[in-house]
């Protein structure tokens, strides 16, 4: 049934809030003011009595001789009849007051009526004054789509509550437009990244068979070049889904050090290293974390690797571990370092490394290094398990990360 009913508006039910609570208000102003009244209240009349004389409108009372009258200001209103005792003309003069409360009364309320009309229509157009603000974010709301994000609301007025509603919706449409902005641009390098690995097999393929007369050497370069574009393919699909592994709510926890991460990362990337000729040093302590241990392992990896794989012949890569702030310190951190030499990044560029994709030489890979999602990947993860990820660019070249997660307690 109350589905069949018109859904009030927001405007209309304040607007009957305003008269309701104004005629509550009324109402026990109107009696506090008539118990008040009535308690002081007193017609200016006297009640006398005086022998009987000539010519005063009463007669003597036949018992004692004794007229009463009502009087005001000295004047003489009202007589008692002849035998009439004193207490009957107090009876009167009490129906005269309680008469005058009556009027006063009736007067009141028709008044308090007519206020509450009045407060109505007042409450209907402040009510209407009050929710502009809000009508504005509504209308935005219905314009907005995924091409429209950049527009704000820009509410004028001083800061209330309905400022502070209009800013923090502008704020929401900021960061909705930066992600929107961030998914197209990773959608787009995506498909360009699989496309490329793609379009070789297929060119590979297509170039050979093209060729009846192919060799044994030609058709084992060929596959070759296939192997190599398809690795290149499952690289990228891995990093795609431990990024978006990272991105969700953690379905497993277990305690991890991320010292031993960081001594099987290092193990791992040492032919790399040793090749290269990189000069390693190892300052691991403990760092015990809860969390995924394979996106933790992921992040401890990734950030070994784009060390010894962006570095310079010759050069070197520092990793660390440990803890901050005394040993039974809830609020401590477990943190993971690494730093490698290479050539000088400018500090503005910093931040866009860990976004996906994004290289210092352009905004999509162009090499066989990587997919170029090894920093997004530990950036999500830290902020998977609570912690951030943050990278500053050192003064002789070459780049720090720090990934601080929260300590596992004792």
């Amino acid at each position: 049934m109350s589905r069949l009913l018109p859904r009030a508006s927001v405007r209309l039910r304040l607007t009957l809030l305003y008269g309701g609570l104004f005629l509550l208000a009324g109402a026990g102003l109107l009696a506090l003011n008539y118990a008040l009244f009535r308690s002081h209240f007193t017609l200016p009349f006297k009640v006398e009595t005086a022998a009987p004389q000539t010519g005063l409108p009463a007669l003597p009372d036949p018992a004692g001789g004794v007229v009463v009258f009502i009087t005001r200001n000295g004047e003489k209103l009202v007589a008692a009849a002849p035998g009439q005792p004193k207490a009957s003309v107090e009876a009167v003069r009490s129906d005269l007051e309680q008469a005058a409360l009556n009027q006063i009364l009736a007067q009141s309320g028709v008044a308090l009526g007519l206020m509450a009309l009045v407060s109505v229509g007042l409450g209907w157009l402040v009510a209407g004054r009050v929710l502009r603000p809000l009508q504005a974010v509504t209308a935005t709301a219905r314009r907005l789509e995924g091409s429209t994000l950049h527009e704000r609301i820009n509410l004028q007025g001083p800061q209330d509550e309905l400022k502070e509603l209009a800013d923090t919706f502008d704020q929401m449409l900021a960061r909705l437009d930066a992600a929107f902005e961030s998914q197209r641009r990773f959608v787009a390098n995506a498909s360009h990244e699989l496309r490329t690995p793609l379009a070789i097999t297929r060119t590979e393929v297509d170039v050979t068979l093209a060729d009846p007369d192919a060799s044994p050497a030609e058709l084992r370069a060929m596959a070759e070049r296939v192997r190599e574009a398809s690795e290149r393919s499952e690289r990228l699909i891995e990093g795609l889904l431990t990024l978006a592994r990272s991105e969700r709510r953690l379905r497993t926890r277990e305690p991890v050090d991320l010292s031993v991460a960081a001594a099987e990362a290092l193990s791992a990337a040492g032919p790399e290293a040793e090749a290269l000729g990189l000069r390693v040093i190892r300052v691991l302590g403990r760092a015990p974390v809860v969390g995924d241990r394979a996106l933790l392992e992921r992040l401890v990896a990734n950030l070994v690797e784009n060390a010894v794989r962006h570095n310079l012949g010759g050069g070197w890569v520092e990793v660390g571990s440990g803890m901050t702030g005394p040993a039974h310190d809830r609020d401590g951190k477990a943190v993971i370092r690494v730093a490698n030499g290479g050539r000088p990044i400018e500090p503005e560029q910093v931040s866009a490394l860990f976004e996906p994709f994004r290289r210092l030489d352009g905004d999509r890979t162009g090499s066989g290094r990587g997919a170029g999602l090894g920093l997004s990947i530990v950036r999500s993860v830290a902020a998977a398990h609570g912690g951030q990820a943050r990278a500053r660019a050192l003064d002789g070249g070459g780049l720090e990360v720090t990934a601080e997660l929260p300590r596992a307690p004792r």
